[in-house]
């Protein structure tokens, strides 16, 4: 059985907020069973050119994401929200096996079922190939600290 993950729909501006640092400190930690948990056991998603749905295929892809994007940072921003919707961009920065940098853009629309749990997510990105000293998102450790800015603060 499902537990609720607050905060809980219908969102306010400090929710919708929550919500997106959550799921940005969640991906960050790179742990495919536990990013799971915050999608309904049979959520939906569109991601890039994949189509996955529930939590099995989930965890798959997410394993087989980071285990090609080493070195995986992530931001993410609100851009808007309503009753138990929420829309956010981010950009995220990887590198491969060969060492090439990526910096992938994009935005994403989320729908939440009455337990807090994600159980839509179109994802659209694109990549841009980088030089390593043109990183922006070089934090230690995994989760972006507090202090560190945002993606409108680094003009992204």
């Amino acid at each position: 059985m499902d537990t609720a993950r607050p905060p809980l729909p219908p969102f306010d501006h400090e929710g919708a907020l929550t919500k997106v640092r959550m799921a940005e400190n969640g991906w960050n930690n790179q742990d495919p069973e536990k990013v799971a948990l915050a999608y309904s056991q049979d959520s939906q998603w569109r991601n890039r050119n994949s189509f996955i749905n529930g939590r099995p295929e989930i965890i798959q892809f997410l394993k087989n994401k980071w285990e090609r994007e080493l070195d995986y940072k992530l931001i993410k921003e609100l851009w808007a929200y309503g009753e138990n919707r929420i829309a956010v961009r981010f950009a995220y920065e990887y590198r491969n096996s060969g060492n090439q940098w990526f910096r992938a853009y994009g935005n994403e629309n989320w729908e939440f079922d009455e337990l807090g749990l994600m159980r839509k997510r179109y994802a659209s990105i694109n990549d841009l190939t980088i030089n390593d000293r043109d990183r922006l998102l070089k934090w230690p450790g995994s989760v972006r600290p507090e202090d560190y800015p945002g993606l409108s603060e680094l003009a992204l």
